[in-house]
């Protein structure tokens, strides 16, 4: 077991989404660390088994530690003390993309959850819609002295990842075929 919070976090959400039988592209995955500011962020792409590439549906996962949180971590495990509880930032972003016509949001907000920010910026060899999703995870002390209780708190986010797919790639719409957009808007 990592005995570091945000690695456990981000080891955590790659499992439950590979348990919950999501493709990940490892192309796709960075570990980014600011130098100057401290913060560390995680992000991949995760989409149905079988959808090619570019997947037709994928949930973007991000999961950030802000330098205060490692500096509220690093404080705990020396001092003890747990003064102010370090926070993940957890963003999902739902994709539908390589549509051959604008999709119809009423259509595809009635399989998601109504929480949702999108836009307009199309590609213009075909249509695009995203749903984005924000949160954040305040660590309490008893996760923070047994990491594997992150299970319980991160664990339930592959599987919802995976049924939202789903219920996207469920629905009647028209895609392009897999050659005709690559390499636009990616």
């Amino acid at each position: 077991m990592l005995d570091h919070a945000f690695l456990a976090a981000v080891e955590t959400m790659r499992r439950s989404c590979l348990l919950a039988m999501l493709d990940r592209d490892a192309g796709d995955e960075r570990f980014q660390a600011d130098l100057l500011g401290g913060d560390l962020t995680w992000e991949t792409s995760f989409s149905l088994p079988g959808e090619g590439k570019p997947p037709r549906v994928r949930a973007d996962v991000t999961l950030d530690w802000p330098t205060w949180s490692q500096t509220s971590y690093r404080s705990w495990r020396l001092e003890g003390e747990l003064d102010e509880p370090p926070e993940l930032g957890i963003e999902v972003v739902l994709r539908l993309q390589e549509l051959v016509d604008e999709p119809d949001l009423a259509t595809i907000l009635r399989v998601i959850d109504a929480e949702r920010l999108y836009g307009d910026d199309l590609a213009p060899l075909g249509w695009a819609a995203e749903f984005a999703y924000e949160g954040a995870y305040e660590f309490t002390e008893p996760v923070l002295a047994e990491l594997g209780r992150l299970d319980d708190v991160v664990g339930p986010l592959g599987p919802w990842v995976a049924s939202a797919l789903v219920r996207l790639g469920d629905l009647r719409l028209a895609f392009l075929p897999p050659d005709a957009g690559e390499g636009a808007g990616h």
